[in-house]
């Protein structure tokens, strides 16, 4: 029987090079991205099917979760870094705060909850949310991001206790070479971080794995 799984932020990234590792497997895709060009790209090299939307878009939720009726594995990947460059605290924008919180937060819990019914049916369902070591440190100008990857995390440690029969992984991939770091740090660092391929690689593990539901640091 074939596996599927629904990863948001397919288009680039982990979140692309964990489709590319699943698919190598076997695995049937739903991939999701706001770039519907790259997006519809990914889905042909990797005959998946490709849904282009925000997953702030409850409506787009909706459509996500009537794709993956029978459903293995949700990987909310997908994340906004917030204003750049990183201002304070004392100075972040509260409406882009708010923002922020709508996608690396509500928008992982409204997923969930629309496909839980069919996670729960999986002889192996399981969720992973990706989050970050900004959760926990203090790292000056990473306050509002890391405080929407501190909420995903307690909600995925709440999930994780109140679902028993679907694992619950929340992971911190490390610093990678991606579009989101280059921004933050600037491309020069960034292309210094580690490569997508291999950390997702290292996802495909746990996943394959399934160890106890729990915080996983991938660096």
């Amino acid at each position: 029987m074939t596996n599927t799984a629904l990863i948001t932020g397919a288009s680039r990234g982990l979140g692309l090079a964990l489709a590319r590792s699943l698919a190598a497997s076997g695995w049937n895709l739903v991939l999701t991205a706001r770039g519907a060009d790259d997006l519809e790209r990914v889905a042909a090299e990797l005959g998946a099917t490709a849904i282009p939307g925000d997953v702030a878009d409850p409506a787009h939720v909706e459509r996500l979760a009537r794709a993956a009726p029978e459903l293995d594995l949700l990987v909310n990947n997908a994340s906004d870094l917030g204003v750049t460059p990183l201002p304070p605290l004392a100075a972040y924008p509260l409406e882009a705060f708010s923002a922020l919180l709508e996608t690396n937060v509500t928008a992982p819990l409204a997923l969930i909850q629309a496909t839980l019914p069919a996670l729960r049916a999986s002889s192996h369902g399981a969720i992973v949310n990706v989050t970050s070591d900004a959760a926990t440190g203090a790292y000056e100008g990473w306050g509002g991001y890391g405080a929407s990857k501190a909420a995903l995390e307690q909600l995925s440690n709440v999930l994780a206790a109140e679902e028993p029969s679907v694992r619950v992984w929340w992971v911190d991939p490390g610093e990678m070479n991606t579009r989101m770091l280059a921004a933050a740090v600037g491309a020069e660092e960034a292309a210094a971080a580690s490569d997508p391929a291999k950390v997702a690689a290292a996802l495909h593990d746990l996943v394959s794995s399934r160890p106890a539901g729990g915080k996983v640091s991938l660096q």
